[in-house]
C-alpha cells in the first residue's frame, strides 16, 4: 500500500507545527512508530550558499519562489514508490541548508506542514488529505514575535520588518487563497481537539 501523505498549512505560527506534531505523537502512540513520519516544508528553502549574508537576509521567504518544491514533490514520489530520501537541514540562524540531511525512511503516513503547501498544484496532487489553520493574524504575529526573539535570536525590530515587508502581504497573496483547496479548515489553533480526532479518524480510514 502507498503511504498516505497529509498536508497541513497555513499562515506562519497559526499552529500548524503543534497540530502536525500532535497527530503525529498521538498516532505513533497508537499504531506503532514505524507507520508514522513529518516532514517540514522549510526544509525545502532553496540552498543559498552562493550568496552573502546580506544578500539571504532580503530574501522573501514567503514567497513560493523561495522554496525547492521540486524536491519535495520528487521526495513526495520518491516516499510512495517505497524508497527513502535525504531531506535538508535548514538553519534559520544563517538564512540557509547545513551541510546535512536526514535520512527519512517511507511510512504507511506521511504528515508534512508548511504556509505554502496549498500553493503548489503538483504537492497539492499528491496529498491524500489536507487541513488550513485559519487563525487569526493578531495571534499569529503575537506567536511569531515570541518564537523568532526566543527560539532564532531575532531583534524585534527584524521580525516586525519582516512582518510588514514579507509575511504579511504574502499570507494575503497565496497563503489565504490556498485555503479554499483544504478538505478541512480549523479554526482555533494546533490545540482544536474536534479537529485532531477528525483528521485522526480519517487517516485511519485511509489506511
Amino acid at each position: 500500500m502507498k503511504p498516505i501523505v497529509i498536508g497541513i498549512a497555513g499562515a506562519s505560527a497559526s499552529g500548524k507545527s503543534l497540530f502536525a506534531e500532535t497527530i503525529y505523537n498521538e498516532l505513533k502512540d497508537e499504531l506503532g512508530a514505524p507507520y508514522i513520519s513529518i516532514m517540514k516544508e522549510d526544509s525545502y528553502y532553496k540552498d543559498q550558499t552562493h550568496m552573502a549574508m546580506e544578500d539571504r537576509i532580503k530574501t522573501n521567504y514567503d514567497h513560493p519562489n523561495a522554496f525547492d518544491h521540486s524536491l519535495l514533490v520528487h521526495h513526495l514520489d520518491e516516499l510512495k514508490s517505497g524508497k527513502p530520501v535525504k531531506v535538508p537541514v535548514y538553519d534559520y540562524k544563517i538564512h540557509n541548508r547545513i551541510d546535512d540531511f536526514i535520512e527519512m525512511e517511507p511510512r504507511k503516513i506521511i504528515i508534512i506542514e508548511g504556509i505554502l503547501l496549498l500553493v503548489d498544484k503538483a504537492i497539492r496532487k499528491r496529498l491524500d488529505a489536507s487541513v488550513y489553520m485559519d487563525t487569526p493574524l493578531d495571534i499569529c504575529l503575537l506567536r511569531r514575535l515570541k518564537r523568532d526573539i526566543e527560539e532564532r535570536e531575532r531583534s524585534l525590530e527584524s521580525v516586525v520588518k519582516q512582518y510588514r515587508d514579507t509575511v504579511r502581504p504574502m499570507f494575503m497573496e497565496f497563503v489565504d487563497p490556498s485555503k479554499q483547496f483544504a478538505d478541512l479548515i480549523v479554526p482555533k489553533g494546533g490545540k482544536n481537539r474536534v479537529a485532531i480526532d477528525l483528521l485522526k479518524a480519517r487517516i485511519k480510514q485511509l489506511i
